[in-house]
């Protein structure tokens, strides 16, 4: 489990139990895919899906053996896009470890997330879960692929401006936030502004997470994301950084080493330099910091209790985490 919830003992606990409803569910005849995907399972990932979505189902009547299995569905979809992202990406790493596309190929890797999509929807008809929710989750899954349908589209390119980043990333990360935050709430009957508020902070929570995200690609290391460094910009994809540097690169000096969609390492190297003189992360910081106080003000207008302070810290910890 990762560190972010240590100071949260009971949250804590309960994520636990989330991983192991996960774990039962992706048990099959054939031994060989769950010792394929348990891995991914187990190695460090933060699950914050599935924490914010029992957090504001705490608003609410909470029954916790329901949202439990309900914050597993929404994590087995978070790794199954995981899988998915890591063979468009060619991700040689995922969580610290070789990522699945690597180690078994990208045909076994398409099959393993397929699995986990469908095993998805097959928790979710064991339940007397609302349709309005499994509505809401189908949507959410089409938002997260035509999210990345866009950003693949218009990979190589630099015709991505700041409008078309955020409606990108409005599917490809924040739509999971929404749906986490707002089906707990509807499951435990909150009222309707309640629910539509829940899915806001979702929303600002989700595009403060990716921009952060993004910031990383140029300013963290291989060894703190468990990612390839600078892997967004080799497969060709300006995220925020660049996108914001390109706004004062009026020399043409960036633009003309991006023209060039074979970067080398020096290259790569030129690139981060110049996106930090042309103040493209100071600017994605800032845009980062506007999503997270939109968080914090919608936080702030939840009823008081034990969720809405871990909240209030949480949020704190992701716009200045590390990894």
């Amino acid at each position: 489990m990762s560190k972010v919830w240590d100071k949260y003992p009971q949250v804590s606990k309960e994520l636990e139990s989330v991983k192991n409803i996960i774990k039962e569910n992706i048990k099959t005849s054939e031994k060989y895919f769950q010792d394929s995907v348990i891995p991914l399972v187990d190695n460090g990932g933060k699950m914050l899906r599935a924490a914010f979505l029992l957090l504001s189902a705490k608003f609410g009547k909470y029954d916790k053996k329901k949202m439990h299995n309900l914050a597993a569905i929404i994590e087995i979809l978070h790794l199954a896009t995981l899988i998915h992202d890591d063979i468009i990406d060619n991700s040689k790493l995922r969580r610290g470890c070789e990522s699945i596309q690597s180690k078994y190929g990208k045909e076994y890797a398409v099959y393993a997330g397929d699995i986990l999509f469908c095993q998805c929807f097959s928790m979710l008809s064991q339940d007397d879960y609302t349709m309005d929710n499994m509505r809401s989750i189908s949507k959410a899954v089409k938002k997260i692929c035509m999210g990345e349908i866009k950003q693949n589209y218009f990979r190589y390119t630099r015709k991505v401006d700041l409008k078309k980043y955020i409606r990108i990333v409005s599917g490809k990360t924040a739509a999971l936030f929404v749906l986490s935050f707002s089906i707990g709430a509807k499951e435990a009957e909150c009222d309707e502004n309640t629910v539509k508020l829940l899915g806001r902070i979702g929303y600002n929570i989700g595009m403060a997470f990716q921009v952060v995200d993004d910031l990383l690609d140029y300013d963290g290391e291989t060894k703190k994301l468990g990612k390839s460094a600078q892997s967004d910009l080799k497969q060709g994809y300006y995220t925020l950084p660049i996108i914001l540097a390109l706004q004062e690169d009026k020399s043409g000096e960036l633009s003309n080493i991006l023209d060039n969609s074979n970067f080398n390492e020096d290259e790569v190297k030129s690139i981060v330099d110049l996106v930090k003189k042309y103040n493209g992360l100071e600017k994605a910081r800032k845009i980062a910091e506007r999503y997270t106080q939109r968080a914090f003000n919608g936080i702030e207008q939840l009823q008081d209790c034990e969720s809405k302070d871990i909240l209030k810290q949480i949020v704190k910890k992701l716009i200045n985490r590390c990894y």
